[in-house]
């Protein structure tokens, strides 16, 4: 089992920056895949950007050159920096871990942090 919890969110003002990190916790041998997603109200949760355990990256379009992931194995944790911040990116951010590895070599998917808010005011 993988617990994650998030950290970092907050009000912003258009144009600022803010840092959300995740951490994971729990009986694993390793995590695969890491993100972050998004969801604003009335809409679906969308992805926002994703880290492989080998460093490999994907952003959604609309945060590409302004939020960049990172990722430290060591500490089994995620980070999101956002830079240049639009209201359109408010929104409740969500920490994911998928293919995770169990030291007894079971392998599973689909794990959710609880969500930190992001504001930004025009």
């Amino acid at each position: 089992q993988v617990r994650l919890v998030e950290s970092g969110g907050g009000l912003v003002q258009a144009g600022g920056s803010l840092r959300l990190s995740c951490a994971a916790s729990g009986s694993f041998s390793s995590i695969n895949d890491m993100g972050w997603y998004r969801q604003a109200p009335g809409k679906q949760r969308e992805l926002v950007a994703g880290i492989t355990r080998g460093g490999s990256t994907n952003y959604a379009d609309s945060v590409k050159g302004r939020f960049t992931i990172s990722r430290d194995n060591s500490k089994n944790t995620v980070g999101l920096q956002m830079n240049s911040l639009k209201p359109e990116d408010t929104a409740v951010y969500y920490c994911n871990a998928n293919g995770v590895w169990s030291y007894s070599g079971s392998y599973s998917t689909g794990y959710w942090g609880q969500g930190t808010q992001v504001t930004v005011s025009s």
